[in-house]
């Protein structure tokens, strides 16, 4: 009986349906399109919600990462900054302790060389006395100096006095010709003047000037005619030259006779071409063969701004070692100690003790700015 209502009931339902299906269609997709809108806005609501819970826990997860890494920064740079702080702090330490026993060292060097500078170098009692040893000495040379330059000039003037005198009297002996006769007074011993002049007593005294004649030396030549020994000069001397005639000597202004025969037997002069040698060429290049030895090795100019010199390429010293034998060139130095050339065997000796202080002075301390 239940299943005969079950199946009358679906056969009224399906007949009801069929009866109203167009009907119940529309009502269908209004529903569905009506809750379609529905759910579409609830979707969207609850994507709202979603997305601003998401960004909320986000935001909050970031703000305790963000936290998280401030600390741990907070604390990390701390750490850097106590180190750097330290480091500076050492820093400083040895570099007022490096200043210190710089500064203290400089005051004992100081003291020190001022007194050895003041007991052995620079003593004011010995350079006082030293001092006037040689204003003693400075004023005896200068006493000797005055004396020997006042005897220089005694002399000098002794000298030019005789000289002067000899002057005169060669000059009185050439004038000797203006020397008054019995018939006519000279220049010098005018009627007019009531005393003759000193120069007509010197020509009194004065002896009249002789003119010697030049020695004239004749060179023998063998001309072509005394090919043969027997007519060379020495088979045939010359006669002498015959001595001078002794005549007087005029009077009047007229020029002496040694000059004018000096000036009428002078020899000849050659000219230019004969005056220069034969050898002139070879001399000429014996000069410029000197004068390229006196020069450089290396006559080429040194340009510092251009690459001329680049390409070139390098000749080796002549000074360098050779193959064979090596040479002491750059090798031995004027600092080389050589026992050889020593005037004693013995090393110097100092006056005083060195310090251990100054012979550790770099060693034990530490550099500034630097840590140990």
């Amino acid at each position: 009986m239940g299943q005969e209502r079950e199946q009358m009931k679906k056969e009224l339902f399906y007949s009801a349906l069929a009866s109203n299906a167009s009907r119940v269609l529309t009502e269908e997709m209004r529903q569905i399109s009506v809750v379609d809108q529905f759910r579409k806005k609830e979707n969207d609501v609850a994507i709202k919600i979603q997305s601003w819970f998401r960004g909320c826990k986000v935001r909050a997860y970031i703000r305790f990462l963000h936290k998280g890494v401030t600390v741990i920064q907070k604390w990390w740079r701390g750490f850097l900054s106590r180190q750097h702080y330290q480091l500076v702090v050492k820093i400083a330490y040895y570099t007022m302790k490096m200043n210190l026993y710089n500064t203290m060292a400089v005051r004992i060097q100081r003291r020190w060389r001022g007194y050895r500078i003041r007991k052995y170098c620079f003593n004011y009692y010995y350079l006082k006395e030293y001092l006037r040893a040689v204003s003693e000495a400075n004023d005896a040379i200068r006493e000797a100096l005055e004396e020997f330059a006042e005897m220089k000039e005694r002399e000098e003037k002794k000298a030019e006095l005789e000289r002067q005198e000899k002057e005169r009297d060669y000059q009185a002996r050439k004038m000797h010709y203006l020397l008054s006769t019995k018939q006519i007074p000279g220049i010098y011993n005018s009627p007019f003047r009531k005393e003759p002049d000193p120069w007509e007593l010197r020509l009194q005294k004065a002896k009249p000037l002789t003119h010697r004649r030049p020695k004239v030396k004749h060179k023998y030549t063998i001309d072509l005619d005394s090919w043969l020994a027997c007519t060379s000069s020495r088979s045939f001397p010359r006669s002498g030259i015959l001595p001078p005639i002794n005549r007087k000597q005029c009077q009047g202004p007229f020029r002496d006779v040694a000059e004018v025969l000096q000036q009428r037997y002078k020899p000849l002069e050659a000219t230019l071409r004969v005056e220069e040698p034969i050898n002139t060429l070879q001399e000429a290049r014996e000069l410029l063969w000197r004068k390229e030895c006196m020069r450089n090795i290396n006559d080429n100019l040194f340009l510092p701004f251009s690459s001329y010199h680049k390409n070139e390429k390098y000749t080796p010293s002549v000074y360098s070692p050779c193959k064979y034998d090596a040479d002491s060139y750059r090798h031995q130095h004027f600092r080389e100690e050589n026992p050889k050339k020593w005037v004693n065997a013995k090393d110097f000796q100092t006056v005083l003790p060195s310090f251990e202080l100054f012979s550790k002075y770099g060693k034990l301390y530490s550099k500034a700015g630097q840590i140990l």
